[in-house]
């Protein structure tokens, strides 16, 4: 069997392609936050015993309807239809009609006038945001927005993953909450955070013992400054109170420093030296 020869067009296809699937689904759908000394992390698309493609449909899509809209959308990638494709007109932001649905991450479809029902693009995978569905309980779950900026219309998407251990239930109802935005939730493990413990980054209690010293010392010069210059009419650097000491203090430090130092070393050689032995 002989070798194929690969262009460099194809080769940076290739190259493409490669990094396009390491970089999908879990790195848009990882979230961290911090709390109380707790590292909260999510990883939606990881893999887990039971949901071996996290919280990713197996199906390729989540599918809910509520007052004849119908939306279908995939979390953290992008759908794939192998079976009940989306059925609407209009579907060229989103695949086109051989392959509606499989161009973007969310669509909806409604039912106008005439009995034939209408896609829009309300989501696209490069358009997707985690967040905390309440930062006061960060162990609620996470909130996925996906978005859509098209011709006429911004549409959005945002699904609520509920934690839940051990159930998983899907999407139930759509709720629509602006011109063409809309909600939905579901119940997921995926929607649990890993908890962990991290180390207390504040002062400690010596680190705030200096911070009040430190303080009362600057509170101290200002208030002397202010009273000789207004009150004593004293004008100049000598404003700052007891000048002097400050100017004599490392003097001060370095004679108690050198004189701590003899007496840990005892007398040093010069000194011993000084004294010539006397003969009997």
């Amino acid at each position: 069997m002989g070798l194929i020869e690969i262009g460099p067009e194809s080769y940076l296809g290739l190259i493409q392609i490669v990094l396009t699937a390491i970089h999908s689904g879990s790195a848009i759908c990882e979230f961290s936050f911090t709390q109380q000394n707790k590292l909260y992390t999510y990883s939606l698309a990881s893999p887990s015993e039971t949901f071996p493609h996290g919280v990713l449909s197996e199906d390729g899509y989540y599918k809910v309807s509520s007052n004849g809209t119908v939306v279908w959308f995939q979390l953290c990638d992008g759908m794939i239809f192998n079976h009940d494709p989306p059925r609407c007109f209009d579907c060229l932001e989103c695949g086109g009609q051989s392959r509606c649905g499989m161009g973007c991450s969310a669509l909806m479809s409604n039912n106008i006038l005439g009995g034939y029902s209408v896609c829009t693009t309300i989501g696209r995978s490069q358009n997707i945001t985690t967040n905390l569905i309440d930062k006061e309980r960060p162990g609620m779950g996470v909130v996925i927005e996906m978005w859509h900026q098209g011709s006429t219309l911004n549409c959005s998407l945002s699904v609520s993953v509920l934690c839940d251990s051990k159930n998983f239930h899907g999407p139930k109802s759509v709720e629509k909450v602006g011109l063409c935005n809309f909600a939905t939730q579901i119940t997921h493990p995926a929607g649990c955070a890993n908890v962990l413990a991290t180390k207390d980054s504040g002062l400690g209690w010596f680190g705030t013992l200096l911070v009040i010293l430190l303080c009362l010392f600057g509170g101290y010069l200002i208030a002397g400054a202010v009273y000789r210059f207004f009150y004593l009419g004293i004008r100049g650097i000598d404003i700052i109170p007891n000048l002097e000491f400050w100017a004599s203090l490392p003097h001060r430090v370095r004679s108690s420093f050198m004189s701590l130092v003899r007496r840990f070393r005892g007398p040093s050689q010069n000194y011993r030296s000084s004294y010539s032995p006397v003969d009997f």
